[in-house]
C-alpha cells in the first residue's frame, strides 16, 4: 500500500497545505465515507455540508472554499482533478501480469522491450514489438505484426489484430478487439461481395479504451484513434473513422464509417454520428443523440427524446402521427388568407 504525507502530496500535484502537512494519507475517499488516514475532496457545492462532518484525516479543495480547522487541507484551483491525481499515486489496482508466464506462446522475430509482463495462456504471432514495462494480462491475442508502445496495458483477453498499433502509456479493458474487419460489402445482383479489410487500425499514446469495445481495422486506409482519446465500454467503432485529440466518447456509442471527429469533443452515451460526415473541434454531443449531417461550429447538440409518464407519451406519440396532416392543414389556412388579403 502507497503512503503519503499531505505536503507530498502537495509538492506531487502543486497544491497549498492548509495544517498539518505531516499527517499521512493512505486511500481516497468521498466526504460521506471517509475515515481516518484518508484524503476526500469537494468538487460540487451540493456535497457542501459533509466537509463539516467528514472523517477525512484532509480533503481537497477550491482556494476560496473555508474548510474547518479540526480538517487538514489541499488547495487547488480544481480540485476533481487534484483527486484524480491523487488517486492514481494512490491506486491499489494489482497489474495485469507479473513476470511471463510459462504457457505464454511467442512466435519468431517477435522483440520485447525491458520489464515486459505477459499472463497465462497469451499468444503473440510473428514479428510483434512490445515496448519497455508493457503488460499483457491472461489470454490475450496479438497478431502479426502488432506494434504496442512502452508503459501501455492490456487487460484480460484483449485481441489486437494483425498490424495494429498501439501507442505509449494506453490503457486497453477485458474483451475490447482492435482491428476486426470493417463491415465493408458490394451488392452484386442481390447477392454480398465480402471487400478485405485492407487498412490497420492505429492508436495514439495516453489513449484508454473500455471494456467489450470493437475498433474496426481501415478499408484501405487507416483507423484512427489520436492521442489522448478516451473511449467508455461497449463502444463500436468503424472502419475508417478518425477520432482527433482528448475526445470522450461515453459507453454505448455507435461512430459510423468515414466519420471524423474534432478535438476536444464530448459524445454522449448511446449516441450514433453517420458515416462519411465530420463534427469540428470543440463540440458536446448528448447522450441518446442521432448526429446525421456535419457539424461544423463548436457548441452544446442534442437530439434525444426525454422520457416521459406512458400516458403522456403515448397522447404525444399519436400527435406526432398527425404532424403531416396537421402541417397540411396549416398550410391550406395561409393559402386562404392571402386569398382574402
Amino acid at each position: 500500500m502507497q503512503t503519503f504525507s499531505l505536503q507530498q502530496l502537495a509538492d506531487k500535484i502543486g497544491a497549498e497545505v492548509v495544517g498539518d502537512g505531516s499527517l499521512t494519507i493512505t486511500a481516497v475517499a468521498t466526504l460521506a465515507s471517509a475515515k481516518p488516514g484518508q484524503i476526500a475532496f469537494l468538487a460540487n457545492e451540493k456535497y457542501r455540508s459533509q466537509v463539516d462532518t467528514t472523517g477525512a484525516s484532509a480533503i481537497i479543495v477550491a482556494p476560496n472554499v473555508a474548510v474547518p480547522e479540526h480538517i487538514a487541507a489541499l488547495r487547488v484551483n480544481n480540485p476533481y482533478a487534484g483527486f484524480a491525481r491523487i488517486s492514481q499515486l494512490l491506486d491499489t489496482t494489482p497489474n495485469p501480469a507479473q513476470g511471463i508466464d510459462a504457457s505464454v506462446r511467442i512466435g519468431a522475430n517477435v522483440r520485447l522491450g525491458h520489464n515486459v509482463h505477459i499472463g497465462a495462456n497469451t499468444v503473440i504471432a510473428d514479428n510483434v514489438v512490445l515496448g519497455d514495462n508493457v503488460m499483457i494480462g491472461v489470454g490475450c491475442y496479438l497478431g502479426e505484426g502488432v506494434q504496442i508502445g512502452s508503459n501501455t496495458k492490456l487487460w484480460q483477453h484483449v485481441v489486437v489484430y494483425h498490424q495494429c498499433v498501439i501507442g505509449e502509456h494506453c490503457l486497453v479493458h477485458s474483451g475490447t478487439v482492435i482491428g476486426a474487419d470493417g463491415f465493408g460489402w458490394a451488392n452484386e445482383s442481390g447477392k454480398w461481395v465480402k471487400i478485405p479489410q485492407l487498412g490497420r487500425v492505429l492508436i495514439g499514446d495516453r489513449v484508454d479504451i473500455g471494456a467489450s469495445t470493437t475498433i474496426d481495422r481501415g478499408a484501405l486506409d487507416d483507423t484512427v484513434i489520436s492521442n489522448g482519446v478516451i473511449i467508455d465500454n461497449q463502444c463500436q467503432i468503424a472502419h475508417n473513422v478518425f477520432i482527433d485529440e482528448d475526445t470522450a466518447i461515453a459507453g454505448c456509442t455507435v461512430l459510423a464509417g468515414s466519420c471524423r471527429i474534432g478535438k476536444r469533443c464530448l459524445i454522449g452515451g448511446a449516441s450514433a454520428i453517420n458515416g462519411h460526415i465530420s463534427i469540428c473541434d470543440d463540440v458536446q454531443i448528448s447522450g441518446f443523440s442521432m448526429v446525421i449531417k456535419e457539424i461544423t461550429e463548436a457548441g452544446a447538440y442534442a437530439s434525444g427524446i426525454p422520457a416521459a409518464p406512458q400516458r403522456e407519451w403515448r397522447r404525444n406519440g399519436a400527435r406526432y402521427r398527425q404532424l403531416d396532416e396537421l402541417f397540411q392543414r396549416v398550410k391550406q389556412l395561409e393559402k386562404q388568407m392571402t386569398h382574402n388579403d
